[in-house]
């Protein structure tokens, strides 16, 4: 919404095709792009592999490629997106200061990812590896995928809670998917006890979990600037009659929200935007 917003008064027509989050529907949607020949093409990808050639085709078509958010196997014109990698260590270092024995604590930790496959979890899980690598008091008793789904996130935190009754930590991958994590410890009354760092775009849901408590750390990447960089990147890309010497980079920094730290405008609500 807010890129359209931006590019339309310019003259860039868009075009919107939305997968729902199935895999096959997205490839016939790029395939069917490819053929029309846009100038540009802006596309989130559900994991590393799925898209990567088609990706690359569109490119060798001469279409310039935008990965938004989620990276591919193939590189492309431009990466506009979120630094996972510093996301997962940020949060690994929020549940590492706070469960660590030496905090008396029991040093317990679960892992939620989302999609194994997908980039966001791939770099989230080498960030929070880098982290754990230097903690080794830190015990990770379950590391399991829920695949952004939050009722798979709820039974799998609800298993490890009756595993390990002392669990003190939970590192999610997804807000969304992470209601569902916040839920199982709620049920098991033990939302003193297991802090749950989570991540997301900062929408303003995100900000209420975490007024709640259902969230104890939420680390997030700025939306309005990963728009704007979006915008900035078409821009240079539509200009540019040459191909880049290298992929163009925009990587929106790691932001922390806690109950401590939450302000008024700490998150963004869409239908604002949608109003403007």
């Amino acid at each position: 919404t807010m890129v359209r917003g931006q590019l339309e008064p310019l003259g860039v027509k868009w075009i919107v095709r939305d997968p729902n989050w199935s895999t096959d529907a997205g490839a016939q949607a790029i395939t069917s792009l490819i053929n029309e020949k846009p100038d540009v093409l802006l596309v989130q990808n559900p994991d590393i592999q799925s898209y990567a050639r088609l990706l690359k085709r569109a490119e060798d078509t001469g279409i310039r490629v935008v990965q938004v958010n989620m990276r591919s196997a193939a590189k492309t014109s431009a990466f506009v997106g979120a630094d996972w990698v510093g996301i997962g260590e940020a949060m690994a270092k929020a549940v590492v200061e706070k469960c660590s024995p030496k905090a008396g604590k029991s040093g317990k930790v679960s892992i939620v990812q989302g999609v194994l496959t997908a980039a966001a979890s791939t770099f989230q899980m080498q960030g929070v590896q880098a982290v754990l690598a230097k903690n080794p008091d830190i015990k990770v008793v379950s590391n399991q995928a829920a695949d952004w789904d939050a009722s798979k996130a709820r039974a799998v935190t609800d298993t490890a809670l009756k595993q390990h009754p002392d669990l003190c930590g939970v590192i999610g991958f997804w807000d969304g998917q992470d209601t569902g994590t916040a839920a199982a410890i709620r049920e098991a009354k033990k939302q003193d006890q297991v802090f749950l760092a989570t991540n997301g775009g900062a929408a303003r849901t995100g900000c209420a979990n975490v007024a709640n408590g259902n969230f104890s750390a939420y680390m997030t990447y700025d939306v309005k600037q990963q728009s704007q960089e979006l915008v900035q990147v078409v821009k240079t890309l539509l200009a540019s009659s040459a191909r880049p010497a290298q992929d163009i980079s925009r990587v929106t920094p790691v932001g922390v929200i806690t109950k401590a730290s939450l302000r008024d405008d700490s998150c963004w609500n869409l239908d604002e935007y949608n109003k403007k």
